[in-house]
């Protein structure tokens, strides 16, 4: 059965998910948002060639283990059988410097050695196209197998004998193999001797890159893990940074909850800029802005749509795959997200906030920052209009509208940092009236969200149910972590969404009352008990949530408070952020632990 115990590599290109026994059960090519080579973690793949998986296959197995090696995204699997034979699969994606510019082709690495024994393995190889609708034409060379798409072209290149890859026969393996599968281009060098050279310059690459890291003094090995994912999760190409690797993973057994997360969510921006600003991950973050700026750059004053594709495609037209099952099952699966054509007021706050980052951070290289303000002023005037407005929300309602919060917060944030930057570039003038705008929709914002009967901001205007969301108020600046009214809020959120040591988002929406806890909700909630001096209480939450991470150290969604699964789309950004965001909070200081 299938499950999210799965490890990503990758090479901020593309990407691939392995599960503990060596299989590869996804992976879109040439880009984080193409038809996926791999698919069968969202069908069966066991003994169906067109579910798309790479298998590599101990016969009698009975044990694995699996780890990265230190510090990078190389990852080790260990397979054994009953009578001690072992082997050892080493997975990655090129990734290094090279001619003075990044390497990172499309191109999956394998190599295959014995630890023990006589080990008899058997590699299956099934790229699928079309979301495993078919299989790819295949042919054969003395050292290669190639598999033709309509849009793309693999090809196998291996010391391993071709007939038993297309073959699909089981073998003894003596000695140390290599697979690379990618562009359909022969090798210059022996392929053992590339991936040689290629594990050690990617090893190195990462070590590098961690090494560059600012990182808490607590708690280290698992944010380096959720740096590392975040980085992965970034398509280096423009800047963007993936919601989640997947599609359709359900938020919670037997739902319909099941959506494409492969694309950019303006909402997530500023907490991912947050994120790898308090990492010290300026290029990362550098490029990401770049991406936000320019869909600035592009809008033409309407309504912003709250995601875009990662080359910035607008149309991200959504439609049903019938021929795959979906996760155990559980579909329908799609393809594009319908969320585009929403009105989420929340996303004008969103870039303001993520691209003040630009106007105070002298380590990046500073655009026209007269030109970049006149064009956040435009966004700015938006969140003016737009504050008490109905739209669907930061949890992106389909089928119902309502003034909510936390849109009307981020509103209001936007006018806030417009008047800051404006003010750090010495017009003082639009300071003022930036200002006066924050002051008038905060006002409108607590007088309108405010339960007195409750005793607690709610959901929306004139509403009565809690959001998780609400907690984020004081990390925003809007209102004081000491406020009563925030007091009052936290309380009510806590009573209403919080099951075990987890939080859900809300109570209910148009698909019922959900069944699993949002795992940057519960972040989230960390970080308010934190704010509000309930120190040991938060600390305590946050190691339960790491005990919660698969074997890999990753996090998906949604988690089931019960029985502590991992649901929903995966590995998730928002939570790694979450996780990260906490973890710097939490942590003693160097100087104190020392």
């Amino acid at each position: 059965m299938s499950s999210l115990d799965l490890a990503l590599i990758g090479n901020s290109s593309f990407a691939a998910l392995v599960d503990r026994r060596a299989r590869i059960v996804w992976s879109c090519m040439p880009r984080f948002d193409s038809d996926p080579v791999f698919c069968s973690l969202l069908g069966n793949s066991d003994g169906n060639p067109s579910g798309g998986f790479w298998e590599i296959e101990l016969e009698g197995l009975v044990e694995y283990e699996q780890h990265y090696r230190h510090n990078t995204a190389v990852l080790v699997t260990e397979l054994r059988d009953a009578a001690g034979n072992a082997v050892e699969v080493v997975d990655f994606a090129p990734r290094f410097r090279h001619y003075g510019r990044m390497y990172r082709p499309m191109q999956l690495v394998r190599q295959i050695r014995p630890l023990s024994g006589t080990p008899r393995i058997r590699v299956r190889l099934h790229p699928a196209q079309d979301y495993g609708a078919t299989r790819p034409v295949s042919t054969r060379g003395s050292n290669h197998l190639r598999f033709v798409m309509p849009d793309l072209t693999l090809r196998l290149t291996t010391d391993a004998p071709v007939s038993y890859v297309a073959d699909e026969v089981p073998f003894v393996l003596e000695t140390g193999l290599t697979f690379i599968l990618g562009p359909d281009e022969s090798l210059t060098q022996s392929v053992g001797a590339i991936a040689r050279e290629f594990v050690e310059n990617t090893e190195a690459y990462w070590s590098d890159w961690v090494r560059g890291l600012s990182i808490p003094f607590e708690w280290q090995e698992e944010v380096i893990r959720a740096a590392i994912t975040l980085k992965l999760c970034a398509y280096e190409e423009t800047g963007a940074i993936i919601a989640a690797a997947t599609t359709s993973i359900p938020e919670a057994a037997g739902t319909e909850r099941n959506w494409d997360y492969r694309f950019c969510w303006l909402r997530d921006s500023y907490y991912v800029v947050q994120a790898l600003n308090r990492l010290g991950a300026t290029r990362t973050m550098e490029s990401y802005l770049f991406y936000i700026t320019n869909l600035v750059a592009g809008w033409d004053g309407g309504d912003l749509q709250p995601v875009f594709g990662i080359a910035q495609e607008e149309r991200l037209d959504e439609r049903v795959v019938d021929h795959l099952p979906g996760y155990r099952g559980m579909g329908p699966v799609r393809v594009g997200n319908h969320a585009y054509t929403q009105i989420q007021n929340d996303g004008y706050g969103s870039v303001i906030l993520a691209t003040t980052q630009v106007f105070f951070d002298q380590r990046i290289a500073h655009p026209n920052t007269d030109s970049m303000f006149t064009r956040l002023e435009r966004v700015g005037e938006r969140s003016v209009a737009l504050w008490d407005q109905p739209d669907a929300g930061l949890w992106e309602l389909r089928n119902s509208k309502a003034v909510h919060t936390y849109s009307s917060v981020l509103c209001w944030a936007g006018c806030d940092r417009l008047a800051r930057i404006a003010q750090h570039l010495g017009k003082t003038d639009r300071a003022r009236y930036w200002a006066e705008q924050a002051e008038r929709v905060r006002e409108g914002t607590i007088a309108q969200a405010w339960n007195d009967e409750i005793g607690s901001f709610t959901q929306s205007f004139g509403g009565s149910d809690p959001d998780a969301s609400l907690l984020l108020m004081p990390s925003l600046g809007f209102i004081a972590a000491d406020d009563p009214r925030f007091i009052g809020t936290l309380a009510f959120v806590e009573k209403e969404l919080r099951r075990g040591n987890h939080l859900f988002r809300y109570a209910k929406d148009e698909f019922g009352v959900p069944d699993n806890s949002f795992n940057i909700c519960t972040f989230w909630y960390i970080d308010a008990l934190a704010q509000v001096g309930r120190i040991e209480e938060a600390r305590a939450l946050f190691e339960e949530m790491l005990m919660c991470r698969n074997a890999a150290g990753l996090l998906s969604e949604d988690l089931d408070p019960t029985t502590k699964e991992l649901w929903g789309n995966f590995p998730q950004t928002y939570s790694m952020v979450g996780l990260i965001n906490s973890a710097m909070r939490l942590s003693r200081s160097w100087e104190d632990a020392f």
